[in-house]
């Protein structure tokens, strides 16, 4: 099995039509990151056009950062290779990689829903026995993915991801282009909840998700059983 894990993390510095800052949701990535750190796989960063990428300056607020994760955001290598200096698409060679892993922010649901080289990735990896993971609105990434019989590749498999509720809580009802659930649903998945920012992940054979910004060490942990460590 290929030792590394592969990270996806958005361009997106703010929510279209408006200057309201968005980006990277920083412990989606760094709690996702410290996991795999206590394994034997090695992690790379993506994202849609490689290089910078932003972070939501909310995530920053003390209420969400653990010590770990503000640990890993001061490490140099961390902040070259997952905020400065991303890698491309185009840089990727599936085979290397056991794994993708989603990460969320409000920003992804610009730049992950349609982006074909993501998604050429992603079905690579998981038709080689590689596991697909989101965490919160990083399931925008999934959605629109289909399989070589031209079937979403969520139709059918219990998932989860940022739900209705909580983006009415968050104040950005109004603010996303679409709502992550509705289009799971009408895509043909079978869209799992819990309460609202609580931690939840699930996994339907290879695709394993989680709901919301408290749940990326539950995706991380389940993605590591399933891998063995």
């Amino acid at each position: 099995m290929n030792k590394k894990i592969l990270v996806v993390e958005t361009n997106t510095t703010n929510f279209a039509n408006s200057d309201h800052l968005t980006g990277l949701w920083l412990g989606e990535s760094a709690e996702f990151v410290n996991e795999m750190k206590e394994s034997a796989y090695k992690v790379d960063f993506v994202s849609p056009k490689g290089g910078y990428v932003p972070v939501d300056p909310r995530s920053m607020k003390n209420t969400y950062l653990d010590e770990d994760t503000l640990h890993l955001y001061q490490d140099q290598d961390y902040q070259k290779r997952a905020l400065a200096e991303t890698l491309k698409p185009e840089d990727i060679n599936s085979k290397d990689y056991a794994a993708i892993y989603y990460t969320g922010g409000h920003g992804v649901m610009w730049d992950f829903p349609n982006n074909a080289a993501l998604q050429k990735i992603s079905l690579a990896i998981y038709q080689q026995g590689g596991y697909i993971c989101s965490v919160c609105h990083g399931i925008a990434g999934l959605l629109n993915t289909k399989l070589g019989n031209g079937k979403y590749l969520i139709a059918g498999k219990e998932i989860t991801g940022f739900i209705t509720k909580e983006e009415i809580l968050s104040g950005n009802r109004k603010r996303v282009p679409f709502l992550n659930e509705k289009v799971a649903e009408d895509h043909g998945a079978d869209f799992q909840k819990a309460l609202p920012f609580k931690s939840f992940a699930v996994q339907d054979d290879r695709l394993i998700t989680g709901q919301n910004p408290e749940s990326p060490r539950a995706v991380a942990k389940k993605l590591l059983a399933n891998l063995g460590k």
